[in-house]
């Protein structure tokens, strides 16, 4: 089963620890809190430089979207974000401190609670890809249009900004997911999760 989710169903809210702004696209449960969520995805709009909000027991995945990057610190890290759409993973446990290169950013997360699900995210940008079969697997689109297909389905097409959350019950019998780009410049942020046993 798939729900195809527009801005307008987005909740914007304030950061955990009231920093900045976030908007959440769709976290697990639905009716879950910051506190009590299995799997979260969401934007950060970083207007300036600060800690970044603690998660004990969750495992994150930033992706910068825009802005000219930022620079991460503390607890061992020590990384430039400076080109858009890759991935850097790291444990909501540490005290990382943001630094902007050059004005605010925009960056897409992916938050999993550790001992429950586990989780990716796989970036599709210039061509067609097929994401193998996942309990979850949430699609958003950046840049541009896409389309997924799923094999026995119609094909979903996803607008810019626009976010399709496929959940399948079935695990690797639900067929994969075929992403494809339908505009120069799109790109598809795909968070891949999967419950642990």
């Amino acid at each position: 089963m798939h729900r195809l989710l527009k801005p307008a169903d987005y909740v914007r809210m304030p950061w955990k620890d009231g920093g900045g702004q976030t908007t959440q696209i769709a976290a697990h449960p639905s009716t879950s809190t910051l506190d009590t969520f299995d799997w979260r995805v969401s934007f950060a709009d970083v207007a300036a430089d600060g800690p970044f909000s603690r998660f004990p027991g969750i495992d994150r995945v930033v992706v910068l979207l825009s802005g000219a990057g930022m620079l991460l610190s503390g607890d061992a890290h020590s990384v430039e974000l400076r080109a858009p759409f890759e991935p850097y993973a790291f444990s909501g446990d540490d005290a990382v401190s943001c630094a902007l290169v050059d004005g605010p950013v925009r960056d897409f997360n992916l938050m999993l609670r550790r001992g429950r699900v586990a989780g990716r995210i796989v970036v599709v940008r210039d061509a067609a890809e097929r994401i193998a079969p996942a309990r979850w697997r949430i699609c958003h689109a950046i840049g541009g249009a896409i389309e997924c297909l799923v094999p026995g389905h119609p094909p979903v097409a996803v607008a810019l900004d626009d976010t399709v959350v496929f959940e399948d019950d079935s695990g690797a019998a639900g067929g994969a997911l075929a992403i494809n780009p339908l505009a120069a410049g799109a790109v598809a942020l795909v968070s891949v999760i999967e419950p642990v046993p």
